[in-house]
């Protein structure tokens, strides 16, 4: 058995056609074909199924979360082997919200891959929860998001403090009001993050303690979804005041501050317990953490 074969499994089985693997690994179909049932022979079962389309049998397929397991370990023994070189360099797959991704991550990835062009990152745009259980999973090396819960199995760091607030345009009756009562929300038609988010569930526990039913006019999953309708004047939203900046700084959105959504919010930086850091997530990690919290809420 060789590596070489394992990538062939994995490949036929995500292209369902020894032809297709064959032109994505630059190999004949006959030697896809001939790797393939030197694992055969040598395992003494059968992997696929050739009728078309390819499928994997169930021995194949218990072959296959394992082959995946190996290439794993051989590129962390790589990436090991890299980092010895003591410069910094790899791949990190970032998991943050969808108004940090834009308001925070342009102003740390620049700064960050100026001065470290060997890293290479992918962002991938999710809930706080949803951050958390993809980094366990091991799908994102990193997040950024809301630390409102607690995780035995991540490691957690503060970066700075954000809160929510109601924000309308400024046709919008409350934007007379400097202050409003959460009272004054019972009867207000409401734009709301979903279920799933830190906003949405930090809001209706206010709610809960006031005894209101609140009016929700829509539910969105992104804060810039939630900006955007704000802005035409269909409904008060509730959402990350840093998301707001640049609408309070243009004048098409304002902060009505009600001293009840007066709480701030850790948000931080979060990676699973005992997974080995390359040197790539060493710097950034370092990096971040060494950031003053200007660098985060200041205005872009």
């Amino acid at each position: 058995m060789n590596l070489s074969q394992l990538e062939t499994l994995i490949t036929i089985s995500k292209t369902m056609s020894f032809r297709k693997a064959g032109e994505l690994l630059n190999l004949t179909q006959p030697a896809v074909s001939a790797q393939i049932k030197s694992l055969e022979d040598e395992f003494k079962t059968v992997l696929i199924d050739r009728n078309q389309p390819v499928t994997l049998t169930d021995s194949g397929k218990v072959f296959l979360e394992h082959a995946t397991r190996i290439l794993d370990i051989v590129d962390e023994v790589k990436q090991k082997l890299s980092d010895l070189n003591q410069i910094p360099q790899g791949h990190i797959v970032l998991g943050t919200t969808t108004s940090i991704a834009i308001q925070i991550l342009p102003r740390v990835l620049s700064y960050f891959q100026d001065q470290f062009p060997l890293i290479k990152t992918t962002i991938m745009s999710m809930s706080s929860s949803q951050i958390m259980a993809h980094i366990e999973n091991g799908t994102v090396d990193i997040g950024i998001g809301y630390l409102n819960e607690q995780n035995p199995n991540l490691n957690t760091s503060v970066l700075y403090y954000d809160s929510f607030e109601l924000v309308v345009c400024p046709e919008h009756p409350l934007a007379k009001h400097e202050h409003a009562t959460v009272d004054m929300l019972r009867e207000v038609p409401l734009i709301l993050l979903s279920p799933d988010t830190v906003g949405r569930r930090f809001a209706e526990e206010i709610f809960r303690q006031y005894n209101i039913t609140p009016h929700i006019v829509m539910e969105l999953s992104s804060s810039e979804e939630v900006k955007r309708m704000a802005e035409l004047n269909l409904g008060a939203g509730i959402i990350s005041k840093l998301s707001v900046s640049n609408e309070l700084r243009r004048g098409t959105l304002k902060i009505v501050q009600i001293h009840e959504l007066e709480t701030a919010h850790p948000v931080g930086v979060m990676y699973r317990s005992g997974r080995y850091l390359n040197s790539a997530m060493q710097q950034f990690l370092s990096d971040l953490k060494g950031m003053p919290e200007a660098q985060f809420i200041g205005s872009e």
